[in-house]
């Protein structure tokens, strides 16, 4: 039997994707263009595996020599939680509030292929959720998911930005979706809310200045050049999305439980991080993004916050 668009989507909606898209698998030219000079301004930052794999981002048939076609899916992670704005905790970026979503799409995406390899054996794939070499926001453009924001992240228009993407390579061909138009127009919201200046021109965003970055993947001790510019983040950072007109008019709430604030890992408690052991924090953020960071760069974010306030 032949996998068809419908099939497609009908069985990634029945293990929990919201969209759906379908692109050709073709080089990336423009894009890796875009990459490279990204890359050459140094805005990478010290996230030294970018520059790694560039001819595996550029074209997906050095991932897999037979690919036809990418089919790009994303998930509504919204919950409408908000934050206290007690200067004594600790803001986490939303998409880390409950269950590391790469354990919960990781097996989403098992689930699909396996259904899809059912249907037809000669289905081959290889999946990605932003832990390869696959530029997920460009083929999710590509496929129609939605368009990239000033702020550099994929938005759709009945779920804003707050939509985690994945994406399958593989053999088939099908029925190839439009990509979608920018409907950022004149807007500017999100670069002129970066605290840090991080978005430093339209559709870019410098990593050196960008609080996720330095909160997150950032080996070394945050610049004192932003002390009193993180808004009391301490593990990633919302700005540019909150700000958005998309974001604030066209949300959903997830009906995923496991993005739901777990823990209390919406907000931290600063002093609790400083006297945290790493068996505390292990146990805490097993499942959870915060995780990444690790005790000491969480202990590093939370006395910066802290040094900030003078409290």
């Amino acid at each position: 039997m032949n996998i068809t668009n419908n099939i497609v989507i009908q069985k990634a909606k029945e293990v929990g994707f919201n969209l759906i898209g379908f692109a050709k698998a073709d080089e990336l030219r423009d894009e890796i263009l875009g990459l490279e000079k990204w890359l050459s301004k140094g805005f990478h930052a010290d996230m030294a595996y970018m520059r790694e794999n560039v001819f595996k981002r550029k074209d997906v048939k050095n991932i897999l020599p037979d690919a036809m076609s990418i089919i790009s899916l994303a998930i509504n992670y919204y919950t409408d939680k908000k934050y206290s704005c007690n200067k004594r905790f600790g803001k986490v970026s939303r998409y880390a509030w409950g269950v590391d979503y790469h354990l919960k799409i990781w097996d989403m995406l098992s689930l699909l292929e396996n259904e899809l390899k059912k249907i037809d054996p000669v289905f081959k794939s290889k999946s990605y959720v932003d832990t390869g070499p696959l530029m997920d926001k460009a083929w999710a453009v590509k496929s129609g998911i939605g368009w990239q924001g000033k702020h550099t992240n994929v938005i759709n228009k009945h779920f804003g930005s707050w939509i985690f993407l994945a994406s399958i390579i593989t053999n088939y061909e099908f029925e190839f979706s439009s990509p979608s138009p920018d409907f950022c127009g004149t807007c500017t919201a999100c670069i002129e809310a970066c605290p840090t200046k991080a978005i430093v021109d339209e559709y870019v965003v410098d990593a050196n200045k960008c609080i996720s970055y330095l909160t997150i993947e950032n080996k070394n001790e945050i610049p004192l050049d932003f002390k009193g510019k993180f808004e009391n983040w301490i593990f990633g950072c919302d700005i540019c999305q909150d700000v958005c007109p998309w974001n604030m008019k066209f949300f959903k709430s997830t009906k995923h439980e496991e993005f739901y604030p777990a823990c209390g890992n919406n907000e931290i408690d600063l002093d609790e991080v400083m006297n945290m052991s790493e068996e505390e924090f292990n146990k805490r953020f097993k499942v959870s993004p915060v995780k990444r960071a690790k005790p000491n760069g969480l202990k590093r974010n939370a006395e910066f916050l802290l040094d900030t306030q003078n409290l």
